[in-house]
């Protein structure tokens, strides 16, 4: 815990200023929408967390190789020391019940966005800019015991830590047009209902605004809340134009889904993108985060920025300055970037 009190010392002036709820001339400021209590956690400002460091990377087909104990307790120091009390875990895996064992047993002030990582049990190759070749009829049925697996690991794994994991996320991202691991949305409504049966957390599922919009009905009727990602970097904003783009995003999947709490599971700035050119910096990112902190404080809205940290496994290994790798608050090295230095 030495490390948590010397950055909390460090760091204590920019979290009490970064965190505070405080008054928002944003356009939606003036109409809260939700409650307090649609608040996941009580939390306006959570974050994404991935604790893959240089030379690691989740089971790409091979094993994992993952963080040790002592870099995951290092990560969560950090984030406890720079204001956040709640993070998003993208899987149950090994490395996700690592993370809650440590929590719980440092008794650090976190809770838990519980992960269940689908595999694709359909082959999206035409819709997928990146899958050349369809995925065989083995490796989809392979898939779906997979998935049968995380999704019991998920239910023990929130049955074992009760008080820290506060909800269960089934499935990111395996619905929208353009992804490589889709699940068919009956299927994914089963998957809800299976965990939903055995839980006493709320239950979501994350997915692009968009998604939602279009073809997000019948899911919509059987989630706790909305999980929504929105990236305006990614369809060409400006920082001048990405706070009012995301409360568009929201709002046109509220007026679709009209009843619903929603939570952004998703919305973050690249600090360094080829892909984007002068739009990735560190003071957008930093102005962004301000900005959607702002907004959510006045409409109640639990946002998790992403990410924590840069995470050099992701997209071409070819391309060290694309942007999939430069999400972070934080460099790898775990050096902050600049709405932190």
């Amino acid at each position: 815990m030495r490390l948590l009190q010397e950055l909390a010392a460090i760091t204590v002036a920019v979290t009490v200023g970064a965190f505070l709820p405080i008054a928002s001339d944003s356009p939606a400021a003036d109409d809260t929408r939700q409650s307090p209590g649609d608040l996941l956690a009580g939390e306006v400002m959570a974050v994404a967390y991935s604790g893959f460091r240089e030379g690691q990377h989740p089971d790409r087909g091979e094993g994992a190789v993952n963080p040790s104990a002592a870099e995951i307790l290092e990560d969560l120091e950090i984030l406890v020391a720079h204001g956040f009390r709640l993070i998003r875990l993208y899987d149950s895996g090994e490395n996700s019940a690592e993370t809650l064992a440590l929590i719980r047993q440092h008794d650090l002030p976190l809770k838990v966005l519980l992960g269940i990582w689908l595999d694709a049990e359909v082959s999206n190759h035409e819709g997928c800019p990146w899958l050349d070749e369809p995925i065989p009829d083995a490796t989809l049925a392979a898939n779906v015991l997979r998935n049968e697996a995380e999704i019991g690991r998920a239910i023990e794994l929130a049955e074992r830590f009760p008080a820290i994991v506060v909800a269960i996320n089934v499935g990111t991202e395996a619905l929208v047009d353009w992804n490589d691991h889709m699940v068919p949305v009956d299927q994914v409504i089963g998957y809800v209902r299976q965990v939903k049966a055995a839980v006493e957390q709320p239950v979501t599922v994350a997915d692009n605004y968009l998604w939602w919009i279009r073809d997000g009905a019948a899911l919509a009727a059987e989630v706790d809340f909305l999980g929504v990602h929105t990236y305006p970097q990614w369809e060409g904003k400006t920082i001048d134009e990405a706070l009012a783009y995301t409360i568009e995003n929201v709002e046109g999947v509220r007026s679709a889904l009209p009843g619903k709490p929603i939570a952004i599971l998703e919305a973050g700035w690249a600090t360094t993108a080829e892909e984007f050119g002068e739009r990735a910096s560190e003071a957008s990112q930093a102005r962004h985060f301000q900005e959607l902190r702002e907004w959510a404080s006045a409409e109640h809205v639990t946002v998790f920025f992403f990410e924590a940290f840069d995470e050099p496994w992701k997209g071409d290994p070819a391309q060290p300055l694309g942007a999939e790798k430069h999400w972070g608050l934080f460099f790898v090295d775990r050096s902050p970037k600049y709405l932190f230095r």
